[in-house]
């Protein structure tokens, strides 16, 4: 592949030996490592991985799936499934059934803005109880996936999605995820900005290739043009999608111009919001945008960050959890061609070679976020502006009833884990049923897994509390802070990565944490507390105050000292904890807490300030059941 025309094909090198080109930050701080750039006309000629290979050999993602598909077997091969994540899915098995494996498919949406129409909503309703395994799981990128649907099922899944105007395609594989936004539909110029913007960038990062309309909807195009599509067709996204100004940009590739034969190295997050609203975890993007208007109301541009994400790997510390950096500001009329300019610098210049630093944040990391810049300058041909000051970020999950300002109100209704089900008293799914066909609600799925309903008159307040109460959905001011902030991703028995339990342990561990807060006289402490069944970080453990990660069975790293407003990683504490020593484990920092914090610290800046070492030295000679509040 060739590299940027503008700069006559950057390539980067370490001066220390390959090994160490990616290292974690104190690693760095220690070795003095110094990275540069040197003028290379083109890549090294290497071997390319497998992974490079298959996608190059799929033409444009059709094969080997497409083959794959018209076989009688249940399953999909190792090759196949490769290129069935780009349309959508997950092949998946229940590693709890002993005997021949039982495969199955998880099916995952495009939803711009986690925005979800009531039509759709009955759809996928209808779906997953007659095609998939009676529920719905509102994930942490604002979309809602749908696990057990059978391989000759997937084909009438999908179309019926892509024909009422919504798409699987791009939720997963190496492109543009689902692009997040701050899930409160408050009617303000900064919030309707935020809600158009991310549209406009799902569009322009789409991917092109006619595989998916020639697959699942056998070449017709769909009934129905995608509903965010339609929104934001003034802006010309096209046509700014194919500008090429002659610096790299643009591939010579007219099926897919910005991602090319391999599309990018790895996945790539996208998430945009308001100054001051931390909702949706911006740090943990690829690219992070905020919106900035003037005093008037109108859109002056964005503040851009680059470079982060969660995904790391055990035991290796060349991979890492990463908070974006401050990039600059981009006005309004640069922006599109600003992060066409960062995702060509991520797909010419990220790490194709070894998968596990292939995300952008290696790339940030690795040169420093002054020569990522000028990186990204090199394929614009303009300077980055200077980040422009903004109001100190907040935390905020918009759940329970609030005013939009048009006057109409929004509701958030908070969701365990995001499983939206029906399980004894508990009627989730069938309230959300009788609420969208009653008032015929648009819902918009938030980043910590929950649901807004908006749009909502306010005569009809009332009613949809009456629903509610009836399927047995507890009031938000009955819901525990901590069950609130709490987050987990689905783990077993469906996760092939997964090592341990997380969503159908964490009630469990929110109960077991608020009897030890309420034990040491702390029954209103609130800490923001996550759990993952592996490394990967799919519920984005490593910026929570406390998160528990998955490495075995029964046990799990404990991780401490996350911002309450998301501005900052968390730090290993513990490397092996078992599930039934948490108790034991936590007190003596819960004690160090209670005689040491600052008036109106928080439990992730406390541990943050004072450090694991303090910690590990208070704690080694902390006797059990000593302290309280």
């Amino acid at each position: 592949m060739k590299f940027s025309v503008a700069i006559a094909g950057l390539a980067l090198s370490a001066t220390a030996p390959s090994g160490l080109a990616f290292m974690t930050p104190a690693a760095i701080n220690n070795r003095q490592q110094s990275t540069r750039l040197h003028v290379q006309m083109e890549a090294p000629n290497k071997k390319l991985p497998k992974i490079e290979k298959l996608k190059i050999a799929s033409d444009y993602l059709r094969e080997p799936l497409n083959e794959q598909l018209a076989t009688e077997e249940i399953g999909i091969s190792k090759d196949a499934y490769q290129i069935l994540k780009y349309h959508g899915s997950y092949q998946q098995n229940n590693r709890e059934k002993r005997g021949p494996k039982d495969f199955q498919f998880m099916l995952r949406l495009k939803q711009p803005a986690g925005e979800l129409p009531p039509d759709l909503y009955r759809l996928l309703d209808d779906l997953s109880a007659n095609k998939g395994q009676g529920d719905l799981r509102a994930t942490t990128r604002q979309c809602f996936q749908m696990h057990g649907i059978l391989k000759g099922d997937l084909k009438t899944v999908i179309a019926s999605i892509m024909n009422i105007g919504s798409s699987t395609v791009g939720a997963c594989g190496d492109v543009s995820r689902n692009v997040m936004t701050t899930p409160a539909p408050f009617d303000t110029p900064a919030y309707n900005y935020a809600r158009e913007y991310s549209k406009v960038f799902a569009q322009l990062f789409r991917p092109m290739s006619p595989a998916f309309g020639e697959i699942w909807l056998d070449g017709e195009k769909a009934a129905s043009v995608e509903t965010w599509a339609k929104e934001v067709e003034h802006h010309n996204i096209d046509e700014h999608m194919l500008y090429d100004n002659g610096r790299g940009i643009i591939l010579p590739d007219s099926t897919e111009p910005i991602y090319g034969t391999q599309y990018l190295p790895r996945k790539f997050k996208i998430g945009v919001t308001v100054p001051g609203d931390n909702s949706l975890d911006l740090y943990t993007n690829d690219i992070g945008c905020v919106v900035i208007c003037d005093d008037a109301g109108e859109l002056l541009g964005f503040n851009v960050m680059v470079g982060g994400g969660m995904g790391r790997t055990h035991n290796k510390e060349n991979t890492f959890a990463r908070a974006a950096d401050h990039m600059g500001f981009v006005p309004k009329d640069d922006i599109m061609e600003v992060l066409k300019a960062i995702v060509a610098a991520q797909r010419d210049h990220g790490n194709r070679d070894v998968r596990a630093n292939a995300r952008m944040k290696y790339l940030v990391h690795t040169l420093g976020i002054e020569k990522f810049t000028k990186l990204v300058e090199s394929y614009v041909g303009k300077e980055i502006a200077p980040w422009r000051p903004m109001e100190d970020w907040k935390y905020n999950d918009w759940m329970g009833w609030w005013e939009q300002g048009d006057g109409k109100l929004f509701y958030g209704q908070h969701v365990d884990s995001g499983r939206v089900k029906d399980e004894g008293d508990f009627r989730l799914k069938s309230a959300m049923r009788t609420i969208v066909d009653r008032y015929d609600l648009h819902s918009i799925l938030s980043p910590t897994q929950s649901i807004i309903f908006r749009d909502i008159d306010p005569k009809d307040k009332d009613g949809i509390e009456a629903i509610l109460r009836e399927h047995g959905i507890a009031p938000i001011e009955e819901v525990d802070p901590i069950a609130r902030l709490a987050m987990s991703c689905p783990a077993l028995p469906l996760c092939g990565l997964a090592q341990t339990e997380a969503e159908r342990i964490m009630p469990s561990y929110v109960e077991r944490m608020r009897a030890l807060l309420t034990k040491m006289n702390l029954p209103g402490e609130e800490i923001l507390m996550r759990m993952t069944g592996c490394p990967n970080g799919c519920a984005r453990p490593y910026m929570a105050e406390l998160a528990f990660v998955g490495d075995g069975p029964k046990s799990y790293q404990l991780w401490l000292g996350g911002s309450p407003v998301l501005t900052r990683t968390a730090y290993p504490y513990m490397a092996k904890m078992n599930t039934d020593t948490m108790e034991e484990t936590m007190e003596p920092i819960l004690a160090m807490f209670v005689q040491q914090r600052m008036e109106f610290e928080a439990f992730g800046d406390f541990c943050h300030r004072v450090g694991a070492e303090a910690i590990e030295n208070y704690s080694e000679t902390y006797v059990l059941g000593s302290v309280v509040a």
